[in-house]
């Protein structure tokens, strides 16, 4: 570039010739029109022809008239021309930069104007070269341009102000930014937009919203820049009823028609949790642009309404805009929870076609994507061709490995991802503890548990929830407790994991504990919470537990919940109390599948088979469609009755109607509907045509209904095969000698008992439980542990005895296998 080279000021006075009068007075008619483009470089070339460049005032013209046009080369050519530059020359000059996006070249020109032009600057100039030093975020240089202003006084002028301002904010030195705000006489709405706009970018809302307030009562008449900046404060604090005035204000003036004033709107019904707000402002506004689109898209997937993000973002296409990379990452995430790989690849090629591939928001989208979509190949090959890592890729690669349980390919992608340098984060070492408690590897979760320790995210308290699932999977309660007490200012999502770890390590009374420590400390439970209780009590049958949750559901409005629902049918059906599950069901509006199947499964499993059939029918009529489990209810409450022809009428309808592939719950109700039918070589040859490995459940199911028919031949058969599957299984070795028992053959069980000793297998304990007077007992057989065992034990002889006197015999044909193990 030309270095400035010193030059004399302009001449106090000049004397303007006609022939340039004539073109200024032209250059000045036709700048804000559309006739510059064709008129300036005739009028350039009869200056120079004319000598007309001796005018200043005519060169200023057509200064302008370049910078204008964006002609920045052409611009810089006449400026380096000039025999004379005066204060105007200056300031278009840098002007003309910093409104092109020439920060560097305008702050080198500013530094030129000082060195060699002896007048002081003015407000303009100083105003366009602090927008320079905002742009290209110099702030050390814009401080000295702050110094200049001060020595001028010309820090308290509107335009110099204002600059300063946004300067400051940008790089968020709010403090210095209200110095200058508070030091200026008079404000205009730029100014307010400034502040406002800093304290939002800053996180800093509320603030920006105590400045809004203040603006209007002060008198000052809010821009669309002002309402757009209040409207963005109310919504990162979630503010609804302050954003709806707003609203209100907007729409009674003219900026409520403005695109970024209704794109803002947009924006905060959707945080608010308001689609259908949004939806209805955006249906009715009629200057939508591109980000109105993008806004009421990314508003749908935010509030999980996929389908209508999907539908919103083809129409979005059909009007003709080209979907942006923010539009794009929106749709893939909802593609994503839609697992819509069809339409996920259409997106993938749409961003290849806009040459948008390359972007790094992008290519985590759709690694993102694929991995939703369980195309784990697609996913592996967009993380490869990534020019440049970050965590987000590696964290949705881990997570999608995750999700298939592929333990191996997760700890590989991590191991890469420590070898490039890349920091992991939360969200990495919780993808990791998700698959490593998943498949119970408990030194791999300690071993991560360490790192976490030496990242210093061990305090974050989605780290600590997940922390203590992981070991509460691994049946490591002890551990898991260790981590919650080192938890401070513990949030509902902690509490909930410990107690969840309770339930599933089968330790209600410590959860329900937990419970009255939660209510204690101020945190207002929620429907996870109430689940997990209903729980307790199912797994229990504690019906007085299970009312007293209920009431303390209902108390706080959860009832509603569907999950809530749904736990409290299967609490009422596990302890009994059918009718009360039947009520539930009735009152519980938009009922799921989940729900109705909760409902199925209890009358199959108490064997109500009509009221399961009729429940299923019920089902059918309200259009929700069955899924796997609802057919594992129905053969089910087929089995029970004894239905042969109607249950394999249904176990064939599952696939041919419905789409749905039988799973092993649904072949071993198949065996057991056979079985309980005496259809035993039927049930045998079912089991072996199996598209899918049986489990050794398929065989003792099979080896039940031998026990029952006293089928020694296809007994011994089937618990051959069980034993085969998991020798380590008590269950098949008690079913075949209760048969051998059941015929007298003793040598055969004694026989068994032997090959049990010698497989080391153990019997589990039988043991059962009741509810008196508020308070659950438990019982182990043989068992000495309760309390009143000797008492209970006393009284039970002596029932017997009593027994035996009016000629009870009891059966003692199951008692050779059970020995000292009880």
């Amino acid at each position: 570039m030309n270095l400035v080279r010193p030059l004399s000021r302009a001449p106090s006075s000049v004397a303007y010739s006609s022939p340039a009068r004539s073109l200024a007075q032209t250059l000045l008619s036709c700048l804000a029109g559309d006739r510059l483009r064709r008129l300036l470089p005739a009028a350039h070339a009869r200056a120079v022809v004319s000598e007309g460049l001796c005018d200043l005032f005519l060169a200023n013209l057509l200064l302008r008239g370049y910078s204008k046009l964006g002609l920045l080369h052409d611009a810089r050519r006449l400026f380096d021309g000039m025999l004379h530059r005066n204060l105007v020359t200056w300031s278009s000059a840098v002007s003309m930069y910093a409104q092109h996006d020439g920060d560097e070249q305008a702050l080198v020109l500013f530094a030129a104007f000082r060195r060699s032009f002896d007048e002081v600057p003015n407000e303009f100039l100083l105003a366009s070269v602090l927008r320079a030093c905002t742009q290209s975020m110099a702030v050390h240089f814009g401080e000295q341009v702050h110094g200049t202003a001060l020595k001028l006084g010309l820090d308290v002028n509107i335009y110099v102000g204002t600059a300063l301002i946004n300067l400051y904010a940008k790089v968020a030195c709010m403090d210095a930014a209200m110095r200058v705000f508070h030091a200026l006489p008079a404000k205009n709405p730029v100014t307010w937009t400034a502040v406002i706009t800093g304290y939002s970018q800053i996180g800093q809302s509320g603030l920006a919203l105590d400045l809004f307030q203040k603006m209007v009562v002060q008198g000052v008449c809010p821009d669309r820049f002002v309402l757009a900046s209040a409207v963005s404060a109310c919504s990162a604090l979630a503010f609804l009823q302050g954003g709806r005035q707003i609203h209100g204000y907007a729409y009674r003036s003219a900026a409520g028609m403005d695109a970024s004033v209704i794109n803002a709107l947009i924006d905060l019904y959707c945080k608010c949790s308001r689609p259908l707000m949004a939806r209805k402002l955006f249906g009715r506004t009629e200057n939508l642009n591109l980000v109105s689109w993008t806004t009421m898209i990314a508003g749908y997937m935010q509030n999980s309404l996929d389908a209508e993000a999907m539908d919103m973002f083809w129409q979005m296409c059909q009007a003709g805009w080209q979907p942006d990379v923010f539009a794009c990452t929106s749709i893939l995430n909802s593609c994503g929870s839609l697992e819509a790989i069809w339409q996920g690849r259409q997106i993938h090629a749409h961003a290849i076609k806009a040459n948008l591939e390359t972007d790094e928001y992008i290519k985590n989208a759709l690694i993102d994507m694929y991995a939703k979509c369980d195309h784990l190949t697609a996913a592996r090959a967009v993380f490869d061709a990534l020019a440049h890592d970050d965590a987000v890729s590696y964290n949705a690669m881990i997570e999608g490995y995750a999700r298939q349980g592929d333990l191996t390919e997760a700890l590989q992608v991590f191991r890469r991802m420590r070898y490039c340098s890349i920091r992991p984060n939360v969200l990495t070492f919780v993808s990791l503890l998700g698959v490593s408690s998943f498949q119970s590897a408990i030194e791999l979760s300690k071993q991560i548990h360490g790192l976490i320790i030496r990242s210093g995210t061990s305090a974050d308290l989605y780290m600590g929830s997940a922390l203590i699932d992981a070991y509460s999977k691994c049946s490591l309660v002890d551990d898991a407790k260790a981590v919650f007490l080192l938890m401070h200012n513990r949030d509902l999502a902690v509490w909930n994991a410990m107690i969840f770890g309770h339930v599933q390590n089968e330790q209600g009374e410590e959860a329900v504990k937990l419970f009255s420590q939660l209510r204690a400390s101020g945190v207002t439970p929620n429907e996870f919470t109430f689940v997990a209780l209903v729980t307790v009590a199912s797994n229990l049958a504690s019906m007085f537990r299970g009312q007293q949750f209920h009431a303390q559901i209902i108390k706080v409005g959860a009832d509603s919940n569907p999950h809530v629902t749904n736990a409290l049918i299967d609490m009422y059906a596990k302890c009994g109390f059918i009718n009360e599950g039947w009520l539930l069901f009735e009152l519980t509006c938009g009922k799921d599948a989940v729900c109705w199947n909760s409902m199925i499964l209890t009358y199959a499993q108490h064997g109500h088979a009509e009221e399961a059939f009729r429940v299923f029918q019920l089902m059918r009529e309200a259009r929700v469609e069955p899924n796997y489990v609802t057919f594992v209810g129905v053969l089910t409450a087929c089995a029970h009755a004894g239905l042969v022809d109607e249950g394999l009428h249904h176990f064939n309808s599952m696939k041919i109607k419905y789409g749905i592939e039988p799973g092993i719950e649904h072949y071993a109700s198949v065996v057991n509907l056979l079985g309980r039918s005496g259809k035993l070589h039927s049930a045998k040859e079912f089991i072996e045509r199996m598209p899918i490995k049986p489990v050794a459940a398929v065989w003792r199911s099979l080896l039940s209904a031998c026990r029952l028919f006293g089928d020694i031949e296809i007994g011994r058969y089937a618990a051959e095969m069980a034993l085969l599957v998991d020798p380590s299984d008590s269950g098949p070795y008690v079913l075949l000698s209760n048969i051998y028992a059941s015929k007298g053959l003793w040598a055969d069980v004694q026989k068994l008992r032997l090959g049990m000793d010698y497989a080391g297998t153990m019997k589990e304990p039988g043991y059962s439980w009741i509810e008196v007077m508020k308070e659950v007992h438990t019982f182990i057989a043989r068992g000495t542990e309760h309390p009143q065992a000797e008492s209970i034990y006393a009284v039970l002889d002596e029932l017997t005895s009593l027994l035996k006197d009016f000629g009870y015999l009891p059966d003692t044909s199951e008692l050779p296998l059970l020995g000292d193990n009880g």
